[in-house]
């Protein structure tokens, strides 16, 4: 065994330094294209499926292609925009009984970790998991994902993106639970999210 000399332990420091650097040197930022990203939920009135919409108001995604479970993403919606097929059950949505979008106008999800697919992809299995902020309240939720080059791109084109995520959450642990005798108490979410490199 060499021993370790003063210059190979500033050399060894060096390297280790450079390491993060050199990771991070691969971390993508992206940015949403609001127009083609839609985030959905479904709850059911009576028994019957209820379809929604909530628009995003901010985003910050970074995906890192060399190490995928190291990618994070923090999206913000805005709750005053949410809307469904019925004017009476948006107002009730949105009304201080369920989301109370005067007190608590944004829902925030930030990622804290990401589990890859057995194949080691951010597809097919992979899941990611956040902290969920809805009426002041932030709970772990986790949500299936799956990610997709765009049609017809190469295998190493990153540029356009989107990501699938899709889960349900119970809107009774955020004390979003008024009219539980019409309103079933979990919201399905189907969330499409296309995402463009801003580099």
């Amino acid at each position: 065994m060499r021993p370790m000399t003063r210059r190979t332990a500033l050399a060894t420091l060096g390297a280790a330094a450079l390491c993060p650097l050199a990771a991070a040197a691969t971390e993508r930022r992206y940015v949403l294209d609001k127009a083609a990203s839609s985030v959905g939920f479904r709850f059911f009135v009576n028994g019957i499926a209820q379809a929604g919409t909530m628009p995003v108001s901010a985003a910050d995604i970074l995906i890192d292609p060399d190490r995928p479970a190291a990618s994070r993403v923090d999206v913000t919606l805005d709750v005053t925009g949410a809307r469904t097929a019925l004017p009476l059950a948006t107002q009730a949505m949105i009304g201080p009984d369920v989301l109370h979008a005067a007190r608590f106008p944004v829902i925030r999800f930030s990622s804290t970790s990401i589990r890859l697919s057995a194949e080691g992809r951010l597809s097919g299995g992979a899941t990611v998991t956040g902290a969920l902020t809805l009426r002041g309240l932030t709970l772990p939720i986790t949500l299936n994902a799956n990610v997709f080059r765009a049609r017809g791109s190469g295998p190493n084109d990153l540029s356009t993106l989107t990501v699938r995520l899709d889960g349900a959450i119970s809107r009774a642990a955020f004390g979003a639970s008024g009219f539980p005798g019409f309103v079933g108490d979990a919201v399905e979410l189907d969330i499409t999210a296309v995402i463009r490199s801003a580099t």
